[in-house]
């Protein structure tokens, strides 16, 4: 079998390509936000940073905080049947 070329940004041309009026600095409110345990986070990512991203296949799924582990968050999403934990950084997340 063949290994496989490409990483995790591989066929996401359009997915993470930011929208005209979006592009430029990154706002600091948005990177330092902090969720409580519990929190109800949607997912979606933002491009410009690479850190704490979280895979492409899981763009706009909506799942719980669990903790906190380091600068980033432990979120808790449902993936087909099975209960799947991601550490994603903030700057990624949005409160619903």
């Amino acid at each position: 079998m063949v290994t496989r070329k490409g990483g995790i940004r591989r066929k996401t041309r359009y997915k993470l390509r930011k929208e005209k009026r979006d592009r430029g600095k990154i706002s600091i409110a948005k990177y330092f936000q902090s969720f409580a345990v519990g929190d109800m986070v949607s997912l979606s990512a933002e491009p410009a940073v690479q850190k704490g991203m979280y895979h492409p296949r899981f763009m706009g799924k909506a799942g719980t905080v669990k903790g906190k582990r380091g600068r980033c968050y432990e979120i808790s999403i449902k993936d087909g049947g099975k209960q799947k934990t991601l550490v994603i950084h903030p700057i990624h997340l949005k409160r619903l």
